[in-house]
């Protein structure tokens, strides 16, 4: 582990910013006053980040951290400083203007990073990926997996299939198309020759056929231990109307097992991608839909949102209303879903404990029996019934 660039020792204080990548990392330390203290390169291995450590310990005192890609190739690293009671920060790539000013190089991607932090610029707080939610993550990762590629190449061996065939299977939903693939004969005649082609696609859908079975029982073991793993360790997520297990992970790992780098439940909502985006001009005053953010944490407040409006009375009525005002559905869904993400926040918000957890759970059931607003809610519960809407 050659140090590519070392000065004396600081006293005091130094940001530590690394340039990660599969098989090494290049670190660099800067001064409080953005001084160059030092770059090094080591090995991503757990061999390499004690290397690093006791080389950041020996140049001064780090308590703030830029990583490039905290939640890929730097994952492993934002543990073990967070671990160490480092403020590891994420940080994006630099700027193009600055690569055409200084060039592109590890050491000054590195430099860059803790640039960013000691800037301010760098204000994303890295995951900590060492919890339920990082449990969830690898969970939801295992379970979208290629069954849908399979179902549309199956689909797709049918469009250039013989006639007799596709009339056989014509009108078949998805899994009476499966079930039906299934039983087909994998194994080649001895006579194959005659009908080669009509053979082959045979066999190739009855593949098809039992991989989609065999990840369709894979993926029902991964619901189950999510949905267990949500309702052991977040169980108020499960009470809210439309709220399941997976749009319930989904929020959460957008989240992370640290919820708290979050500052406040508008940067919750800016993550998913519902904040209000302003979008006036002359005397027209609009928001509009925000289309950055997290989409898989979007779309799973979309379908929350969706459930909400078929199965909630609070929500319908608040959808009426607003039509009644002039608002399009597109505005008031993005409105539900900023409610949505609201809620979702408060209710995992950190320091939250078991007694709150259980007020806030038989507040939900309440409003949930009544279809009224939180403020209705309290009163009901203190024993005072709504005057009015």
């Amino acid at each position: 582990m050659p140090s590519l660039r070392e000065n004396a020792p600081v006293v005091g204080e130094v940001v530590l910013g690394v340039d990660t990548h599969r098989d090494v990392h290049v670190a660099a330390l800067l001064s409080t006053l953005g001084a160059v203290v030092g770059t090094a390169s080591f090995p991503a291995t757990a061999v390499g980040y004690r290397g690093l450590w006791e080389w950041v310990s020996r140049l001064g005192t780090v308590r703030r951290a830029g990583v490039e890609g905290s939640g890929s190739y730097g994952a492993a690293l934002s543990r073990y400083l967070l671990a160490r009671r480092v403020e590891v920060f994420e940080v994006n790539r630099p700027d193009r203007s600055v690569r055409r000013r200084r060039g592109k190089s590890d050491p000054v991607d590195a430099q860059e990073a803790a640039r960013a932090v000691l800037s301010g610029r760098a204000r994303s707080q890295a995951k900590a990926g060492d919890g339920p939610v990082q449990c969830a993550r690898l969970f939801k990762l295992a379970k979208d997996s290629a069954r849908t590629q399979a179902i549309n190449q199956l689909k797709a061996i049918l469009v250039t299939a013989d006639p007799d065939l596709r009339e056989q299977l014509a009108g078949l939903k998805t899994p009476a198309l499966v079930r039906t693939c299934a039983q087909f004969d994998d194994r080649e005649d001895d006579d194959g020759v005659k009908d080669a082609v009509g053979q082959a696609t045979r066999i190739a859908l009855c593949l098809l056929a039992q991989r989609i079975d065999q990840l369709t029982g894979q993926i029902r073991d991964l619901e189950r231990h999510l949905t267990g793993l949500v309702q052991r360790h977040f169980p108020q997520l499960l009470i809210p109307v439309g709220i399941g297990p997976d749009s319930a992970a989904t929020l959460l790992i957008t989240m992370g097992d640290n919820p708290e780098r979050l500052c406040s439940e508008a940067s919750f909502a800016a993550l998913c991608g519902v904040s209000p985006v302003e979008h006036s001009s002359g005397r027209q005053r609009r928001h509009r839909l925000n289309r950055g953010g997290d989409r898989q944490a979007n779309a799973a407040l979309h379908r929350i949102v969706q459930s909400r409006l078929r199965f909630d009375a609070r929500t319908r009525n608040y959808y009426e209303r607003r039509i009644a005002e002039g608002k399009t559905r597109r505005e008031i869904i993005r409105c539900l879903k900023r409610y949505a993400a609201r809620e979702v926040f408060n209710l995992v918000r950190t320091g939250i404990g078991p007694r709150e957890v259980a007020e806030e759970v038989a507040e939900a059931q309440l409003r949930n029996l009544l279809g009224v607003g939180g403020q209705h809610a309290d009163r009901i519960a203190a024993g005072r019934w709504p005057s009015g809407p």
